[in-house]
């Protein structure tokens, strides 16, 4: 059996940077909760078909269990964690608390931050494959909700309510 390949990484994870020595084999995910603590983001199906490990890096959203650690060596990773602003909630956040946008709670992280990242694909004016018209911006319908959104499941199948928060904070 081969040794390990060891990489130093830096990654900077709600705002805080991190130094770490891993397996170039770690995930994202794993180096995540395992290496620094952070359990936002969850384990699901650990094959990216769930959503529920999904975090926010250089901005965009991303299924850490598909994510090798080295390939992110100084990203910027929010996770659901490090949304709130001075002990404020992030408007999505809220909005999740106001439609009761959960019942377990295990995929409402990945929820919240793939709902922030569509949202900004939306603004982008980013087409998706329900968008009627790709000449223009893409119109926030709860068919572009849902089918942005599709890529994260709940299993309480809390659907209508997580698309009544994200479209209570698309108007924020």
């Amino acid at each position: 059996m081969n040794s390990p390949v060891l990489s130093d990484i830096t990654l900077v994870v709600d705002g805080t940077p991190h130094q770490l020595r891993i397996d170039n084999r770690t995930t994202l995910l794993d180096a995540l909760r395992e290496n620094l603590g952070n359990t936002a983001p969850k384990k699901g199906c650990d094959h990216g078909q769930c959503g529920s490990c999904t975090v926010l890096i250089d901005g965009h959203r991303v299924t850490t269990c598909l994510t090798f650690a080295v390939a992110r060596d100084g990203a910027e990773i929010v996770t659901a964690a490090g949304l709130p602003v001075d002990g404020e909630l992030h408007p999505m956040q809220e909005a999740f608390i106001s439609h009761d946008g959960f019942q377990c709670g295990y995929c409402t992280p990945g929820q919240i931050c793939s709902a922030i990242g569509m949202l900004d694909e939306v603004k982008q004016g980013q087409p998706s494959y329900v968008t009627d018209d790709l000449e223009s911006s893409p119109q926030l319908t709860d068919d572009e909700i849902k089918e942005r959104m599709s890529g994260n499941l709940c299993r309480c199948a809390a659907y209508p309510n997580i698309v009544a928060a994200i479209r209570q904070a698309a108007n924020h």
